[in-house]
């Protein structure tokens, strides 16, 4: 079974404020005219020691912003560059949300509390710093989809209404506004060390170097890589191994981000800030997420070779600080540990948590196949493969005989037995949100988000992410 967030007492801890001189700007919340509270993640913020808190403190703190005790006493706005769709902006940073706390967990991993929406910053340029609630809806779907199908994602932590209206282009205005708060494993981007390159910081450069590989630490970098024990090399190593995780992770979970940019990447591998997302409806590698990728730069095939691009940029940003080859070396790794993550969760998505290497690596192709030739939403393949109730068919045939060899799979949890397997198409978002505009009606959420959990449950513990301690 899929094991709950360890309970934690409160430990704060904030390390960034010793580099916050030069990677952040001190800021301030916006003053909303109300704060109701519509969300609260009461998996995981116990895993912080924050789950006693009565409503009214949680408003306190995640909708006005009350500092948390002993922790940090203002809010910081990152600073940071980036590539958005391959073009180099130095104009970015935390533009509509800030670093509000952090603190270490019972493994002592350090987990941070981030917003969004949270009102204006140095960095808004002409934006008004909010949130649309329907974006803060949409991302606690993404979030608890991706959490149940194993990836490493940042967590929807809290959302409160804020009682404005907004006018979006690519939303019916005037629309509700919202303020989000997200528990993830780090803030630092590649964009982060971007801009100190470009600025040509490099003594900040390689402080936030030892930064990174203080507070998200991994194993080394293996026996043969050149210079392994230089600090930038070591890091890349890691960051190469968390990125072709991630992006193997959103294949088996069939899921498009949609916007891979540089400032959207954390070094910590983990998956944040979900805009146009979209679950694929079939399998289809040109599928696109954001109606403004026009060259399908981030289509739902091209995402391993988007975020191995990233990696080199961050390799280039580096630069100042390291020689070329053994970075180089680093790059070099992203193409077989993506297809060996790709195995390694295909395996898991189908129970075979038990099969060996080969496998596992055995089940890819035949996959892949079925998925193309059947049409199936890839949700509705993976379970009826772990079912035993796939359609008949050349493609399927072959694929449901290797299934059916796979050692040990487990499907003993209830989930199993439903007619059919949960999904989150576009669809059944947009129905989940008319329900809250059309009516506030909040219990389609609701329900969604304890079904998601429930099929977390049923697929057990997720696969450690790559690059991280065992």
């Amino acid at each position: 079974m899929r094991g709950e967030p360890q309970p934690s007492p409160y430990r704060p801890d904030t390390p960034i404020e010793r580099i916050a001189d030069w990677i952040a700007d001190p800021v301030a919340a916006a003053d909303f005219p109300q704060t109701i509270l519509r969300f609260r993640n009461d998996r995981w913020d116990k895993a912080v020691g924050l789950d006693e808190m009565s409503e009214t403190e949680w408003i306190g703190h995640f909708g006005r912003f009350q500092a948390l005790p002993e922790n940090l006493p203002q809010p910081l706005a990152l600073r940071y560059h980036g590539h958005q769709f391959r073009n180099y902006n130095p104009d970015i940073g935390d533009g509509r949300g800030f670093l509000f706390a952090q603190m270490r967990d019972g493994a002592d991993r350090l987990l941070d509390l981030g917003t969004k929406g949270s009102g204006q910053t140095p960095y808004s340029r002409f934006g008004d710093g909010r949130l649309t609630l329907k974006g803060a809806v949409r991302e606690i779907l993404a979030t608890e989809m991706l959490e149940a199908l194993g990836v490493n994602t940042s967590k929807t932590f809290s959302v409160i209404e804020t009682g404005e209206q907004l006018d979006r282009n690519d939303e019916p205005s005037p629309t509700r506004s919202a303020v989000m708060v997200r528990l993830s494993h780090g803030h630092i981007r590649i964009g982060s060390f971007q801009r100190l390159a470009a600025l040509g910081e490099t003594e900040n450069l390689a402080a936030l170097v030892g930064y990174a590989l203080a507070q998200y630490p991994g194993p080394p970098p293996p026996e043969d890589a050149p210079e392994r024990d230089l600090p930038p090399v070591r890091l890349l190593h890691l960051v190469v191994e968390r990125m072709a995780d991630l992006a193997a992770s959103y294949v088996s979970a069939g899921f498009v981000h949609g916007v891979l940019n540089t400032d959207n990447m954390n070094v910590s591998g983990e998956s944040f800030d979900y805009g146009p997302w979209r679950w694929l409806p079939s399998w289809q590698p040109g599928f696109t997420a954001a109606y403004f990728d026009h060259s399908g730069l981030y289509a739902f095939g091209r995402q391993a070779e988007a975020i191995h691009w990233n990696c080199a940029q961050l390799a280039i940003a580096l630069r100042p600080i390291c020689e070329a080859p053994p970075l180089v070396a680093a790059l070099e790794r992203f193409p077989d540990l993506f297809t060996a993550n790709v195995a390694r969760r295909f395996a898991w998505r189908l129970g075979c948590t038990r099969a060996s290497t080969e496998q596992a690596e055995a089940l890819v192709g035949p996959a892949e196949e079925a998925l193309s030739q059947s049409e199936m939403q890839p949700d509705a393949l993976f379970f009826a493969a772990r079912t035993g109730t796939l359609p008949a068919g050349k493609a399927t045939d072959a694929f449901a005989e290797l299934v059916a060899d796979c050692p040990w799979p487990d499907n003993g949890h209830a989930y199993w037995s439903d007619s059919e397997p949960q999904s989150m198409l576009i669809e059944e978002v947009e129905a989940i949100w008319a329900a809250i505009d059309r009516d506030d009606d909040w219990s389609p959420l609701n329900a969604k988000v304890a079904a998601l959990r429930r099929m977390g449950e049923a697929h057990g513990p997720a696969p450690i992410p790559a690059g991280h301690p065992a």
